[in-house]
């Protein structure tokens, strides 16, 4: 066994518009996580120190642990300390890159004898959806689907020009909350349009050809539900569309929204925050990009 690990994992967004509970994308954006064999301890900095549990009930060390009970190893104390970047309830995978980095530093401690096939499992249903989930262990973007008993994931090229430019409101949206305002049934008329698009979107990644990526990441399955509680989300849309961006979604199930540029980060940026101020929404604008990096191991000991 380790003495000693760092893991970086990723931001994720989920859904990219129609891709509903099947595309996610890392992006990046980074949480740190170490752990080192010895008196026992946490630390939480960044996002989250003012709110997220610390010890045993923290969801890192709830997956921190994982790895050990599935190989039949003894769970050692440790002190883990954590370096958060990513918004917490911002739609942005917060969660997920917690269970993930417990994963993979649990895994690297005790010699790796979990697959990624393995580890998926375990984040997913901690989680209890794949989607950020894999793109935080995997990286890029990723259709991720449930066959039978066992999760299928592809990996979908990333144009490498492509920026990601976020709005993060101050007030996250839960995402047990954002869920429960989705309808039980489906119009099979607003399905077809959905798994059109995902079509759509999946060919622009893989061609490069963009031309049709506001349309391709329109959506009738959830973001108009989540409009109900987050009425701002429309203005800001449209802000970041004038100002020059490709497309634009909500991050998830929210608060967060992602432009997808190729250019113009910074007009886009300021447009999607003056249209949230004149909305009563404050928050914040990060500039980045899709990352094709997932969770992995910087320091081992």
């Amino acid at each position: 066994m380790r003495d000693r690990v760092t893991v970086r994992v990723p931001a994720t967004t989920a859904n990219l518009g129609p891709g509903f509970d099947c595309l996610a994308m890392a992006l990046d954006i980074w949480n740190t996580v170490t752990v080192e064999v010895g008196s026992p301890g946490f630390s939480i900095e960044g996002y989250g120190e003012d709110r997220l549990r610390r010890g045993r009930t923290n969801l890192v060390y709830r997956c921190l642990r994982m790895p050990f009970v599935e190989s039949k190893r003894q769970f050692p104390p440790v002190a883990v300390s954590c370096f958060n970047e990513i918004p917490v309830g911002n739609g942005l995978g917060s969660s997920a890159a917690a269970a993930v980095g417990g994963l993979v530093a649990g895994n690297a401690l005790c010699g790796d004898p979990l697959t990624n096939e393995e580890l998926l499992e375990l984040a997913s249903k901690v989680e209890g959806h794949a989607d950020n989930a894999s793109a935080a262990l995997l990286g890029g973007l990723q259709i991720v689907v449930r066959d039978g008993k066992r999760l299928v994931t592809s990996s979908v090229a990333i144009p490498e020009d492509l920026r990601a430019v976020l709005f993060v409101p101050d007030a996250g949206m839960p995402t047990r909350e954002a869920r429960a305002l989705l309808p039980t049934s489906v119009d099979r008329r607003d399905a077809v349009y959905n798994i059109g698009r995902v079509g759509l979107l999946v060919n622009a990644f893989g061609t490069g050809d963009l031309t049709h990526l506001a349309a391709a990441t329109s959506d009738r399955l959830h973001q108009d539900a989540r409009q109900s509680v987050f009425p701002a989300m429309k203005n800001i849309f449209r802000a970041a569309m004038s100002a020059g961006a490709l497309a634009v979604f909500l991050s998830g199930a929210g608060s967060a929204i992602l432009a997808l540029t190729r250019g113009r980060e910074l007009t886009v940026g300021y447009e999607m925050a003056d249209a949230a101020d004149k909305s009563g929404v404050p928050g914040d604008v990060k500039v980045t990009r899709p990352t094709a990096r997932g969770a992995h191991v910087v320091e081992i000991g």
